[in-house]
């Protein structure tokens, strides 16, 4: 007979829950898709592309945008979810209170020093962005393709080994998505 270990699950359960209520109304850029659909998906590249079953980092994957794009905020996390995952969640984060430029070269940063877990999910959630992009105007395609070079040097300035095979994967999408187009 199988146990289930409801212990293990339940923080990504209510990490989902979270995530749907956190990105309740808000959309993807495609004005149609509702935006908690993007999270789950991260959440399900992480699983079922990269193969990685730590249910923490799938936890952070489903939570990773809740900083950066909703009222939640590093104290909410911390309390639902403890200190590890909020603080993966705020590495992920870009702090919108600086000027773009700016704003963009403090994440790339964080981004690089980050540890594996962090880079497992931004690997995700690029992945995501770039197979989403084909819904996008080409201006916004071209944008998203940029920030993937952009990400995917930061990350790889310090890529540990358990996320080469995952950045792999990402590069190989963003090449087959260049020569596309």
């Amino acid at each position: 007979m199988i146990e289930f270990q409801e212990s293990l699950y339940r923080p990504l359960l209510e990490a989902i829950s979270f995530a749907a209520r956190a990105h309740q109304g808000q959309m993807r850029k495609d004005g149609r898709t509702p935006y908690a659909s993007h999270v789950f998906r991260v959440c399900l590249i992480v699983r079922q592309v990269f193969e990685v079953e730590d249910v923490s980092v799938l936890t952070a994957a489903v939570l990773h945008d809740t900083v950066e794009d909703t009222t939640t905020d590093f104290d909410d996390l911390e309390k639902e979810f403890g200190k590890e995952i909020a603080g993966w969640v705020a590495d992920l984060s870009k702090d919108k209170r600086l000027p773009e430029a700016e704003r963009e070269k403090v994440y790339e940063a964080q981004l690089a020093q980050a540890p594996w877990q962090v880079t497992i999910c931004k690997l995700a959630d690029i992945f995501d962005n770039l197979t989403d992009s084909v819904h996008m105007s080409s201006e916004k395609q071209v944008r998203t393709i940029r920030n993937a070079h952009r990400y995917l040097a930061a990350l790889k300035s310090n890529l540990p080994d358990n996320a080469r095979r995952p950045w792999e994967i990402v590069s190989q999408l963003l090449a087959e998505l260049e020569t596309a187009k």
